[in-house]
C-alpha cells in the first residue's frame, strides 16, 4: 500500500476527489482503493480552510506523496500556497496535480497558473490531470497517474524501527484505537511499543488495515490499532519500538528556505509527524539553530518538520542534524558549532557523528538512526571508535606514560581509572583496549615502553658526601599514593591517615612541603563523613585540584556538585570541597540554580 495526502485549498473539491477515486467517505482512517495495477493507496483527506494547516500538517507528515488540488473555477488560492510551502517544508517530493471541477469552467488557465506556482519546486515536475467529481470525466486518467506515481515511491525497509504518529485516537473502556499512518517498519499483534512522550509500554492488540484485520502490517500504510491499557492517548503522541529513537527535548537541526535562522521567531512551534511542540530557537548560524523542546520527543538524525510562528504565519522547514547535541557554555561556543554544523549533510551518517563523539556503544548510534561506519575501530565487540581519535589518545596515552615515568621513576605506571579520567573515555575497559605495545597493562596499571640498557656503565659517583636523609613524612606519603592509586579523588579518613603514619604534624610538614594537597573541611558542605582526613580535612596527592578540573571541564555545562561527583567516582562531600577550592582559585564559576544544588562551570585553568 501507499499513501497519498491531499492539499489544496478549501472547497476545491478534495474529499469529493477521494470519494469519487475510492467510493467511500474519507474519514478518520483515511479512504483507500486498487489502482489499475493491483497496487492499493489511501488517502488522508487534510482540511483546507484558513486555519487548517496544523491539522494539515499532522496528517500529511508521513506521508510520502500528495495530491494537490486547484480548481478550475476559481484558481491557485492562498491556502493552496500555504499547502504547498508546508508539503516542501516537509520534504514531500512526490505529487499528482488534479485540475478539479473542469465541468464549471476551463481548466487550461487554472493549469497553466499551477504550473507557474510549482516551477523550482519538487512538484514543477507532477504529472496533470483535468478532472470533475461531479461527472466523472478525468477520474480513471487521475486512477492511471497516481498508480504510476505509486510505482514510482521508494519502497520502505519493513526491518526499520516503527515510529507511529498518533492522528486521531479515542478510548472505550480499557481499550485505546488509536489510528495513523506506518511510513516504515512492520507492526504485528502482541508486539510491545513504547508510547511517547510518556515511554510507558503498550502492548497491540488488533490491528487493521485497509477495512480489514490482519496479523501484521508494513510500512507504507494507514493503520488501525487497538491497544490494551493504554491510559490517556492524544494526537500527536507516537508509538515506536523501543530501544531504537533518541528521546530528546533538545536538538541542533538545519532550516531550510524561508527566513535565516537569526531572523525567526525565538519561541515557534515544531510540527514533527502529527505532533506539535512549543520549542525556544536560538540561533546558530544563517541557516542552523538549536531547539529547546517543552516535550520528549523520539527522533533519528536525518528526520524533517516544519517550524511554523502563528503569529506571522510563516513557515520554515528543518531537518535534525543532532539529536544528542553539545552544551553551549562558553564564549564562542555557538559560532564554533555553526561552522561545525555548516558541513554537515540533513542527513548525518555514522562517519560523522562518530568523529564528533569519538567513541560510541553501538547501540547509541542505533538510537540516532545511524550504522558503525565500515573504517570503525571495533573495540570489545560493544564499542565503536572513530580510527583519528582513536589514534590520537593513542599519541595522548604514551605520552602521559612517559610524563608519569619521568616523575614518579619508582612508581612508573598510571592506574586504568586515572588513564581513564584523563583521555575522557567512558568505560575503563577502553584503556585496555586502547594498550598496546610499547605500552603494558600489568596489575591494573599502564607502563610505557621500558627504558633502554645504558650501553657504557657509568662510574659510580664520589661517595665522600652523605646523602640527605629522605623527610619523615615520605614513607608515610608514598603510602597515601598507592592507597589514591585507583581512586584519585578518594581520600582516606582520619584514621586511616595514622595508619599510614600521617600524623597531625607530620601531615602539616607534608603539606608545607607541598607533597600533599589538604582542603580544610571548612570548605565542604558541613556534613560529616568517614572521607576526610586529619579534622575531617580532605587529602589528596598535590595536582588532584587539577586533575579534577580536567575532568570537570568534560561534563555539559553547567553541571551540579552531584554530577560532579558522579565523574570523578568520589562523594558529595569531596566534590563540594573541591569545586568550592577550585573556585576560590578562580578555575570555576558558580551559578543559581532552582532546584537544591548549585551550578557549577568548569573553567580551562
Amino acid at each position: 500500500m501507499q499513501v497519498v495526502t491531499t492539499a489544496g485549498h478549501g472547497g476545491h473539491g478534495k474529499t469529493a476527489l477521494v470519494r469519487a477515486l475510492t467510493g467511500k467517505e474519507p474519514g478518520e482512517t483515511g479512504a483507500w482503493t486498487e489502482l489499475p495495477s493491483g497496487r492499493r493507496a489511501a488517502f488522508v483527506d487534510v482540511p483546507g480552510g484558513e486555519r487548517s494547516i496544523p491539522a494539515m500538517l499532522a496528517g500529511a507528515a508521513p506521508a510520502p506523496a500528495a495530491l494537490l488540488a486547484v480548481a478550475a473555477d476559481e484558481g491557485w488560492m492562498p491556502q493552496t500556497g500555504e499547502h504547498l510551502d508546508a508539503l516542501a517544508a516537509l520534504g514531500v517530493r512526490f505529487g499528482v496535480l488534479a485540475v478539479t471541477k473542469a465541468d464549471a469552467a476551463d481548466s487550461r488557465p487554472a493549469l497553466r497558473q499551477a504550473r507557474e506556482r510549482l516551477a523550482g519546486t519538487a512538484l514543477a515536475g507532477a504529472e496533470a490531470v483535468a478532472v470533475s467529481a461531479v461527472t466523472g470525466a478525468g477520474v480513471d486518467e487521475l486512477a492511471a497517474a497516481l498508480d504510476r506515481l505509486a510505482a514510482r515511491l521508494p519502497v520502505p525497509d519493513p526491518a526499520a524501527p516503527v515510529r507511529l504518529w498518533v492522528d486521531h485516537a479515542f478510548t472505550a473502556g480499557r481499550q485505546t484505537v488509536v489510528t495513523g499512518t506506518l511510513p516504515a517498519g512492520t507492526v504485528a499483534v502482541g508486539d510491545e511499543l513504547l508510547l511517547m512522550p510518556a515511554a510507558e509500554r503498550v502492548r497491540v492488540r488488533t490491528i487493521g488495515c485497509a477495512g480489514e484485520p490482519c496479523d501484521t502490517v508494513g510500512g507504507v500504510s494507514r493503520v488501525v490499532l487497538t491497544l490494551r491499557d493504554a491510559g490517556r492517548v492524544g494526537v500527536g503522541m507516537a508509538l515506536v519500538t523501543p530501544g531504537s529513537w533518541t528521546h530528546t527535548t533538545c536538538v541542533d537541526v538545519r532550516t531550510r528556505f524561508g527566513e535565516a535562522s537569526g531572523r525567526l521567531a525565538r519561541q515557534m512551534t515544531l510540527h514533527v509527524g502529527a505532533a506539535a511542540v512549543p520549542v525556544r530557537l536560538r540561533p546558530l548560524g544563517p541557516d542552523t539553530a538549536r531547539l529547546t523542546l517543552n516535550t520528549r520527543l523520539a527522533l533519528h538524525l536525518g528526520d524533517t518538520g516544519v517550524l511554523r510562528d502563528p503569529a506571522r504565519r510563516s513557515i520554515a522547514g528543518v531537518s535534525v542534524l543532532d539529536v544528542r547535541p553539545p552544551t553551549l557554555v562558553r564564549r564562542g561556543a555557538g559560532a564554533a558549532r555553526a561552522r561545525e554544523l555548516a558541513s554537515w549533510p540533513d542527513r548525518p551518517d555514522g562517519t560523522i557523528v562518530l568523529r564528533r563523539h569519538g567513541v560510541l556503544r553501538r547501540s547509541e548510534l542505533a538510537l540516532m538512526g545511524c550504522a558503525p561506519p565500515p573504517d570503525a575501530v571495533a573495540l570489545d565487540g560493544e564499542w565503536v571508535a572513530d580510527p583519528a581519535h582513536w589514534s590520537s589518545l593513542f599519541e595522548r596515552l604514551a605520552a602521559e606514560t612517559s610524563r608519569h615515568a619521568a616523575g614518579s621513576p619508582h612508581a612508573p605506571g598510571i592506574p586504568l581509572e586515572t588513564v581513564r579520567l584523563r583521555l575522557g573515555l567512558p568505560a575503563r575497559q577502553l584503556v585496555t583496549a586502547l594498550v598496546r605495545p610499547p605500552l603494558r597493562v600489568d596489575a591494573g596499571r599502564v607502563y610505557g615502553p621500558d627504558p633502554a640498557p645504558d650501553p657504557e656503565p657509568r662510574p659510580a659517583a664520589p661517595t665522600a658526601i652523605a646523602e640527605a636523609p629522605p623527610p619523615p613524612w615520605a614513607g608515610a606519603v608514598e603510602r597515601l599514593r598507592a592507597d589514591l592509586a585507583d581512586a584519585p579523588f578518594a581520600p582516606p579518613s582520619a584514621e586511616r591517615l595514622e595508619e599510614l603514619g600521617l600524623t597531625a604534624e607530620l601531615l602539616g610538614a607534608a603539606e608545607r612541603a607541598g607533597a600533599v594537597l589538604r582542603i580544610p573541611a571548612g570548605e565542604g558542605d558541613g556534613e560529616g563523613g568517614g572521607d576526610g582526613g586529619g579534622e575531617g580535612d580532605i587529602v589528596l596527592l598535590p595536582g588532584a585540584d587539577r586533575e579534577a578540573l580536567r575532568v570537570l571541564n568534560g561534563l555539559p555545562q553547567p553541571f551540579t556538585p552531584g554530577q560532579a561527583g558522579d565523574a570523578l567516582a568520589t562523594g558529595r562531600r569531596v566534590a563540594v570541597a573541591l569545586l568550592r577550592h577550585l573556585d576560590r582559585l578562580g578555575l570555576t564559576e558558580r551559578r543559581p540554580a532552582n532546584g537544591d544544588e548549585p551550578l557549577q562551570d568548569g573553567k580551562t585553568g
